[in-house]
């Protein structure tokens, strides 16, 4: 009895689109398990777990993600310097004032796998805080998710 050999793609077989999302009224863990999903490439039939096939994704109005419930007030980023003493603490709030890209970075990066895969698949995410991207050459599609949007 001849055994069926599994199928694993080449990397010159993977094909990769590129997808614009507007973050606009979206919430941001809905948001980010979708964005992680796509670059994982789980929507691929060619998906392979230890293989990079995922697509690259652009996502536009990083400033108007939205959150549930008095996450807006009471979440807190932490980052540390690695010297003793060193962390600091920052607003969900005042982050989204300074700098609304990491927001959804951070939340992306936690839902990819922790290892140089990982690393390869999160440098194909572009994160801008408003309308505007310079991936127009790669005539990115618009991506539109199932997700219901938050009314403020």
């Amino acid at each position: 009895m001849k055994q069926q050999k599994t199928y694993i793609p080449r990397v010159d077989d993977i094909e990769r689109v590129w997808w614009t999302v507007d973050a606009t009224d979206l919430p941001l863990g809905r948001l980010a398990s979708e964005v992680a999903s796509i670059l994982r490439g789980k929507h691929k039939p060619q998906y392979t777990p230890h293989l990079d096939v995922g697509d690259h994704v652009i996502i536009v109005n990083a400033e108007k993600v939205a959150v549930t419930s008095a996450k807006s007030e009471q979440k807190i980023y932490y980052r540390h310097s690695g010297f003793p003493g060193g962390i600091k603490a920052e607003s969900f709030e005042r982050l989204q004032a300074r700098k609304p890209e990491a927001i959804i970075e951070r939340a992306v990066r936690g839902m990819l796998p922790k290892n140089r895969l990982g690393r390869a698949m999160f440098r194909k995410l572009r994160v801008y805080a408003g309308p505007d991207h310079g991936q127009s050459s790669q005539k990115p599609q618009p991506l539109e998710f199932n997700i219901a949007r938050v009314e403020k």
